[in-house]
């Protein structure tokens, strides 16, 4: 049986690029663990840095990333608010500066992330857009290089601790494993994530949800086939182990395991607040 994961799911990093800054937001809570990550990436001798996810609508917080411009490109990873909220007051800090997103709702100045692959002006840095579907539909994670080291931002597609939930009905499970699989091509380069700390090896992060997602598959199996019906029947046989203020999030999980097994429940789904973990 599969528990409620809580720590790390891959070793830590030891030692991230000089050009990768973390920023931590003060936004902690059971859903965002120490706060949402902040990365700034600077290459060496640049002029421009360049900034993913802003995070929350704090101007403590969105004064301390401005102090680190100039900054020539916000990224952001997905549109949960904690990684959001902030976007419009750290363009105007900047002057302007463009937001990329997926969701157009998210992106100022410029045009929305449409396309895998495609890298992205980078200031020094080649970052190269990965479509990354699941947690939720707009969700993208990136790779970045400078000569020679590479860094994965994860945003909350992988975390640095626990595992993340998939928001159904905008996040989807078959997509989230798909995902899932294309990171775990990515051995030996750090994740740097949206919440928690950065591990040392995104493939063994990704491998490693893979496994806890077929695991909880079965446990969700071996619940309706004993008689569970609703998604709330569901989370009380599979998420025993979890603190049950924290159900709530987990029947958005379970919602899309059934889904993705093609079990009906007849509930509508609720609504999805934008906090990630689970």
């Amino acid at each position: 049986m599969s528990g409620h994961v809580t720590g790390a799911v891959a070793a830590l990093a030891d030692e991230l690029p000089r050009w990768v800054s973390l920023l931590r937001a003060p936004n902690p809570g059971p859903m965002t663990l120490d706060g949402t990550n902040t990365w700034v990436l600077r290459a060496p001798a640049a002029e421009y840095a360049v900034v993913v996810d802003p995070g929350p609508a704090d101007e403590g917080h969105l004064a301390r990333i401005a102090e680190h411009g100039p900054i020539g490109l916000v990224l952001i990873t997905h549109g949960h608010p904690d990684h959001t909220e902030g976007s419009a007051r750290l363009s105007e800090l900047l002057g302007g500066v463009h937001v990329l997103a997926v969701d157009p709702a998210h992106t100022i100045g410029g045009e929305p992330l449409t396309e895998a692959g495609e890298h992205l002006g980078g200031y020094g840095l080649d970052i190269r857009l990965l479509s990354t579907p699941g947690h939720t539909a707009d969700s993208v994670c990136f790779l970045v290089e400078r000569d020679g080291e590479r860094v994965v931002l994860t945003g909350d597609t992988i975390l640095g601790r626990g595992t993340t939930v998939v928001a159904h009905p905008d996040g989807h499970l078959g997509d989230y494993l798909s995902s899932l699989g294309l990171l775990s091509a990515y051995t030996g380069i750090p994740a740097l994530p949206g919440h928690g700390p950065a591990l040392a090896d995104c493939a063994a992060a990704a491998d490693f949800y893979l496994a806890h997602r077929r695991a909880r598959l079965d446990q969700v199996r071996a619940a309706v086939d004993a008689g569970a019906r609703t998604p709330a029947e569901v989370v009380a046989v599979v998420y025993a182990d979890v603190d049950r203020s924290l159900w709530w999030a987990a029947e958005w999980s379970v919602r899309a395991q059934l889904e993705y097994l093609g079990v009906a429940t007849g509930e509508s789904a609720p609504g999805v607040s934008g906090l990630e973990h689970m």
